[in-house]
């Protein structure tokens, strides 16, 4: 079996390298490359994990899939997936997330479990059942045994905005120190043509909300926004589509509140086990936390990109029916005129 799989291995070696030299090739935000596959923009590191996760992956009809766009609340929404979905395999006083990060807890499909294996053992990589994972691939690049089985999605988005400035500054963090700093201007212009980490981000976001709307009891669609502003009513609406109602007797003792509270930005940022450690790709657990803040982008865009982005949204969201919240504080939508 051993044999057999290291022949495996080295033919999908030569065909993935015979793959990357016919793809177009751009210089990524961190110093890497990115590579335009199946119409996005996918990072060098991740580029042969994604396209194993692809080949190899087969769902369970009992898997929950946490699909995200880079910076778009991801660890946030993993924290509230693991602790609704899986509560009644700790009592109320354990928290999971004292002692694991969200990553470890809900790990990446393609940045974590395929990344240095094309067969991972997926049997031993979740705790409990049904299974639980996280990807940033497009919908349209879903293996098929997702979109195909009663496998469910649960997707998040950002108003763009503000993903772009989180996305920039976390690039920073990142970004080779042997390259000169990557200006506000050249990120922005990145992100205006859609280059940069599973990029164009509206192809991602409308694959997954037209899929939604087609399915919605396959794919839960959720924004940062709306999330932020009502994070109760949309976790039991979570827990309902994970087929996890809270009890009449959870409500009345207040597990809802209490979820919403352990898993909040400010205090999974407090935690000393995000403070430390590494995630499977390297980067630093400290780094998956900033602001998470709505309407930040207001501190960092020039009036000439919020006019650019405005324009490119009317045209890319036009009859979509889906808009976006700029802010919490006030009425103002991001939506095609």
């Amino acid at each position: 079996m051993f044999s057999l799989t290291q022949k495996m291995e080295k033919s999908w070696d030569n065909e993935f390298q015979e793959l990357v030299k016919a793809l177009p090739k751009e210089d990524g935000w961190i110093g890497s490359h990115l590579y335009f596959y199946q119409g996005f923009w996918c990072p060098a590191l991740v580029l042969k994990s994604f396209i194993s996760f692809q080949k190899n992956f087969q769902a369970f009809a009992s898997d929950v899939i946490l699909a995200t766009f880079p910076k778009c609340g991801t660890t946030w929404l993993k924290a509230l997936a693991y602790i609704t979905l899986y509560r009644s395999h700790f009592a109320r006083d354990e928290n999971p997330l004292l002692s694991s990060s969200p990553h470890q807890l809900v790990r990446f499909l393609e940045y974590d479990l395929y990344l240095n294996n094309p067969f991972p053992d997926l049997q031993n990589a979740c705790a409990y059942e049904p299974r639980l994972f996280a990807t940033h691939v497009p919908y349209a690049s879903l293996p098929t045994s997702i979109t195909d089985s009663n496998s469910k999605i649960v997707y998040i988005c950002r108003n763009p905005l503000d993903m772009f400035i989180s996305l920039w500054l976390f690039s920073t963090k990142l970004r080779d120190n042997n390259l000169r700093p990557l200006s506000p201007d050249e990120a922005f212009d990145k992100f205006y043509h859609g280059i940069y980490a599973f990029g164009p981000f509206f192809e991602h976001v409308l694959g997954y909300w037209k899929a939604s709307r087609e399915n919605p009891n396959k794919i839960l669609f959720l924004k940062y926004e709306d999330l932020m502003e009502d994070t109760n009513s949309h976790l039991k609406n979570l827990a309902m589509f994970l087929g996890v109602p809270f009890t009449e007797d959870e409500e009345k003792q207040g597990v809802v509140p209490e979820i919403v509270k352990m898993c909040s930005f400010e205090n999974l940022k407090e935690l000393e086990v995000n403070k430390k450690g590494l995630h499977a790709s390297g980067i630093p657990n400290a780094d998956f936390f900033r602001k998470g803040e709505v309407g930040d982008w207001s501190n960092h865009l020039t009036p000439s990109m919020v006019e650019r982005l405005e324009k490119l949204n009317q045209e890319k969201l036009n009859n979509s029916g889906l808009t976006f919240k700029l802010s919490c504080k006030t009425s103002r939508i991001f939506h095609p005129s």
